[in-house]
């Protein structure tokens, strides 16, 4: 069994077919279900973002596995699984690692270092876990995956000035307004993204906030937040967005509706000239499309971002994380093939356990009258003995087999000893008891 990564992202990927891809929370645990009924996966990790749709599969062949993963990916854009090869990115095995840690580190965002992504992965691990679908090796994999984006976050400056999608985006809008502070900003969506809007216009000396959500409560949390912050703030439904919009400097959307929230139409009843920038990161688009083609109407989205930080420089704190990923890859996989020998090991202690009882049973069938203390001083010799013998060996194989390769060590283990081949399989155990097609 061995991680599979398959996915599309906006290095391989237009936005209008991530849009197709993506993944709604709603939807999440649906296309879950669908992945663990393919019968190659028992594990599985979805990762949809505003730039990224990522399976991260256990799977018990690379083909098979690849294939299944994206015939459900398929499914959910209404496509052919040839109409996404070109766009796909497969890693599998220690390469699936690598990416991991890499997103994990903010190595593969838009925007290069960006924090969000670590709780992006955090909320795709619990969703995965609470539908069941995380075993011992996701589990495992997700959580050093943390623990390393954390640490690249800690010991480099990669993240120093915050940057983000959302970042980028609102000082678009700065520019293009001259400037955030007094203006009034509407959020259409109150969750993440929403979240970190609000703090960065926040920052930005914004004049007002107003929070359009279809959760009221949710919306008004915000907006109570953003209130104890020394902002003026507050929050409506969607059904007044004709008025706020009409009032507002700048529309920031991000809602995760796989619909479009916003039409061009309510947009257009604003005072003539009166300048709107409206900053779309919805994945599928909140906003329509066709709000770029009104008067006094900026729109800034994914794909003007893609195009913008494509080609943008790292720099020295980047060439720093991407240090720590290769090193944490190298200790994850050394750790990973030292523990898959453990079993064996494990088997080779019992096998010669069971040799020096059946030595000793023997023994008191040859001389039964042999006397009680003579033979625990006998028996404890004999097991000294052959602890002694085993231990060098035991030891050198663990060392041995976590350097690159060394997994053949083990089985030359197997081999010399008649183990049971089988046996390191039966001794690991999962994370999770789930059963492949058990329903929660």
């Amino acid at each position: 069994m061995s991680v599979l990564v398959v996915g599309l992202s906006h290095r391989t990927t237009p936005v209008p077919v991530l849009e197709r891809v993506a993944v709604a929370d709603s939807d999440a645990g649906k296309l879950l279900d669908q992945l663990l009924k393919a019968p190659s996966v028992s594990e599985a990790v979805l990762l949809s973002t505003c730039n990224r749709v990522e399976v991260y599969a256990v799977v018990e062949t690379f083909h098979g596995g690849m294939n299944e993963v994206v015939e459900v990916l398929a499914r959910q854009a209404g496509a052919e699984p040839s109409d996404l090869f070109e766009h796909l990115y497969v890693h599998y095995s220690a390469a699936a690692v690598e990416h991991l840690f890499s997103v994990a580190g903010g190595l593969d965002s838009m925007v290069v270092g960006e924090a969000q992504i670590l709780g992006q992965l955090r909320s795709a691990y619990n969703r995965a876990d609470g539908a069941g679908v995380v075993g011992r090796t996701l589990h495992e994999l997700v959580q050093q995956a943390l623990r390393v984006g954390k640490r690249v976050h800690t010991d480099t400056g990669i993240d120093h000035a915050g940057a983000s999608v959302v970042s980028e985006a609102l000082s678009d809008a700065a520019e293009a307004l001259g400037g955030l502070a007094g203006r009034r900003a509407l959020i259409v969506g109150a969750g993440s993204m929403g979240g970190l809007a609000a703090a960065h216009l926040r920052r930005a000396g914004i004049g007002e906030v107003v929070i359009a959500n279809r959760t009221a409560a949710n919306g008004a949390r915000l907006a109570t937040a953003l209130e104890a912050d020394g902002v003026t703030a507050r929050s409506t439904g969607l059904a007044d967005l004709v008025t706020e919009i009409a009032l507002a400097d700048v529309l920031f959307a991000c809602t995760g509706s796989v619909d479009t929230v916003v039409g061009a139409e309510l947009i257009g009843d604003r005072e003539p000239g009166r300048p709107l920038v409206v900053c779309d990161l919805g994945l599928p688009k909140d906003v329509d499309p066709a709000a770029a083609l009104l008067s006094g109407v900026r729109v800034v989205d994914l794909e003007t971002l893609q195009r913008r930080l494509s080609d943008a420089p790292t720099g020295q704190d980047a060439l720093r994380a991407a240090e720590i990923v290769a090193e944490e890859v190298r200790a994850y996989l050394a750790g990973q093939r030292s523990a898959e020998v453990t079993p064996t090991v494990t088997a080779l202690r019992k096998r010669a356990a069971e040799v020096v009882d059946a030595e000793l049973l023997r023994l008191d069938s040859r001389l039964p009258s042999l006397d009680g203390a003579v033979r625990d001083e006998l028996a404890k010799t004999v097991r000294r003995v052959v602890d002694k013998l085993l231990h060098t060996p035991t030891v050198r194989v663990k060392e041995l087999a976590a350097a690159p390769g060394g997994d053949g060590y083990a089985e030359a283990l197997r081999e010399l000893f008649g183990l049971d081949p089988q046996g390191p399989a039966a001794v690991s155990t999962p994370h999770s008891t789930r059963t492949k097609g058990e329903k929660r």
